[in-house]
């Protein structure tokens, strides 16, 4: 058994010094197949612990079916950890920021409209118990003290950055603890006097979480905190991206720098991320601080292995940094995976969107007299289709969509009228025929805001749709979650490479169809090139969106997705192609053009500029 304590300032394993050398990898962003080589990357650079998230959202997609196996099996992922020799520390939610959808809790909690969200509600509570109650005892059998792995458990998330009710808090350490963990208890928060007064509790272990600005850090911390270990939860070793900004990069230089000043200090770390992976499928996250910023599909994070699981300089700079201080390589470091270029893929069959059977196998049709999000009729991913009729003559009329969450297209009558989107919310013009017209509005969730104060972020459309000052009521509204099974039921037809046919001139979203040969397996990179904003599925694999503005201009296919022979890509194009139906599958990654983190992004926790 192996008992993390502490006494005097330091951490003791079985009442011995011990220092935590911990990095991030969170299971629910790696296929399966892969977790062993991101695990044994980690000790080959010489960390003794793993630590990961729990995301709630993953284990319970809808309210009450419950998923443990694929990649939500989280027990398989410890218990690999355990069995390469790594300790384990579990954040298990029901928050986890992460730059994950909703922050990892799952959507179907908005369609409570009286539901409050990461405080004594007891409603929210009943929910939060209800999914403990199948979450923990799966995690007790691997705690230390029963031969596991798990030396730490977290409870709730960085809570002083958004709420200040200790009683909630207390209820999920008690959650926590009557359910059977017994081992050491923790928070984490930024260092600062708001935040460490509202997300800590007296009788838990608190740690810190920040990007620079050590001594500072730990200056704050100490104020609250005299005898306990310095713990920096998360070190900020890189950055994440929002779609229409730059790649984030840091200097591995720095990374190492501030680094090696934790260490000096007699910290333990947990590295966020040792290795970041993708937001796979409809589970990207978004930030709202001066607007509304959607994450993007690769969650790479500068972290020292990409998210293709390769070494980077930054890598080697932590690596000689750890081994300056004591903590040498466990394990020899696995061989790179083969990156293989399989040329390009024609997609030679489309089906549309918008015809009637389609639609029908897609979505399920409800009519309301007003427009309503899409949890209310239990959605949670993907997009909604709102269609109503106005009546005619209308003359260069302003249509106005109120509360848009996040992205609408809008078609009068089959043809494209344009775009308004939660960022840049601008009527159209619209003039309408005398014999009226068909009004559609397909809506995108693009990923609900993962934290600070506008977490409850419904999606769909919020408020109404108006045209000048008339509200239009009486909708079909359609759900589009684009689930496995409802795209696997899609009529395509023959489609041109070479010449498009008229809909996708037009502009109007359709599925997009191909196949591929593949002698060998092995990792490759999806190109968009010459494509404008989508969805990209490989063998029914949603591997997650796509779009022109960039930064990122290939998505990331593992090679366990890939099967030897033949492989389908679907790709739904919600703008049309351009010149050729076709994508290619290269063997390099391209994340777009980069810029610098700053000091300012290291520590906009710490500013409290959300």
């Amino acid at each position: 058994m192996n008992l993390l304590t502490w006494n005097n300032g330091h951490y003791l394993l079985d009442g011995q010094p011990y220092r935590i050398v911990s990095g991030a990898i969170h299971y629910f962003r790696v296929v399966p197949e892969y977790w062993k080589d991101r695990l044994l990357k980690l000790k080959a650079c010489g960390f003794n612990t793993v630590e990961t998230y729990i995301a709630w959202n993953i284990h319970e997609p809808k309210e009450g079916e419950f998923v443990f196996d694929g990649m939500a099996d989280v027990v398989s992922f410890i218990e690999l950890a355990g069995e390469l020799g790594l300790h384990v520390i579990v954040r298990p939610s029901p928050f986890i920021c992460a730059e994950w959808e909703f922050g990892g809790l799952p959507g179907w909690l908005l369609a409570y409209g009286e539901l409050q969200l990461r405080c004594c509600d007891p409603l929210y509570l009943s929910k939060v118990d209800r999914y403990y109650d199948e979450l923990i005892p799966r995690l007790v059998p691997l705690l230390s003290t029963h031969g596991g792995p798990i030396l730490a458990v977290q409870v709730e998330n960085e809570y002083g950055s958004y709420g200040n009710d200790s009683g909630y808090l207390g209820y999920m350490r008690d959650g926590l603890v009557s359910r059977g963990i017994d081992v050491l208890l923790f928070t984490s928060d930024g260092p600062t006097d708001e935040m460490l007064l509202g997300g800590t509790l007296e009788d838990v272990h608190a740690t810190v979480n920040f990007g620079s600005s050590t001594e500072e850090s730990f200056r704050k911390y100490r104020e609250y905190r005299s005898e306990e270990p310095l713990m920096v939860m998360e070190y900020w070793n890189g950055w994440f991206d929002h779609w229409m900004e730059d790649h984030h990069v840091r200097d591995a230089g720095d990374v190492a720098g501030v680094l090696d000043e934790i260490l000096t200090q007699g910290s333990s770390f947990n590295m966020y991320m040792f290795h970041g992976g993708t937001n796979f499928g409809f589970y990207n996250g978004a930030n709202h601080i001066v607007t509304y910023e959607p994450t993007t599909t690769s969650y790479d994070y500068d972290a020292p292995l990409t998210e293709w699981g390769d070494t980077t300089a930054k890598f080697e700079a932590v690596r000689s940094v750890l081994s300056n201080h004591g903590f040498a390589p466990t394990c020899p470091l696995p061989e790179p995976i083969p990156k293989i270029s399989y040329g390009k893929v024609a997609l030679t069959e489309r089906a549309e969107l918008f015809t009637a059977s389609n639609l029908e196998k897609l979505s399920e049709t409800v009519n309301s007299v007003c427009v309503q999000p899409m949890e209310k009729l239990g959605q949670s991913y993907g997009f909604i289709l709102y269609s109503t009729f106005v009546q005619g003559p209308r003359s260069r009329q302003k249509l106005y969509i109120e509360g848009v969450r996040d992205r609408a297209q809008v078609f009068l009558d089959g043809e494209v009228l344009g775009v308004i989107e939660r960022w840049n919310p601008l009527p159209l013009e619209l003039s309408i025929p005398a014999g009226g017209a068909q009004l559609d509005i397909l809506v995108e969730n693009m990923g609900r805001i993962n934290y600070g104060p506008l977490i409850r972020d419904p999606k769909g459309i919020l408020d109404g749709v108006r045209i000048d000052n008339q509200l239009q009521y009486n909708w079909t509204i359609r759900t589009l979650p684009l689930e496995q099974e409802q795209l696997a039921s899609l009529a395509y037809k023959k489609h041109p490479v070479e010449k498009q046919q008229a809909a996708t001139l037009s502009g109007l979203p359709g599925f997009y169809r191909g196949c591929f040969e593949a002698e060998e397996i092995g990792d490759t990179f999806l190109r968009f090139d010459g494509w404008n904003k989508g969805v990209a599925w490989i063998n029914g694999f949603n591997l997650g969106r796509y779009w022109n503005v960039g930064p990122q201009r290939a998505l990331y296919i593992p090679g366990p997705l890939l099967r030897k022979g033949s492989n389908e890509l679907v790709l739904l194009e919600l703008h049309g192609c351009a010149e050729t139906c076709e994508i290619e599958l290269v063997n390099l990654p391209d994340l777009g053009r980069t810029s610098a983190v700053d000091d300012a992004v290291l520590n906009f926790v710490q500013d409290d500029n959300l």
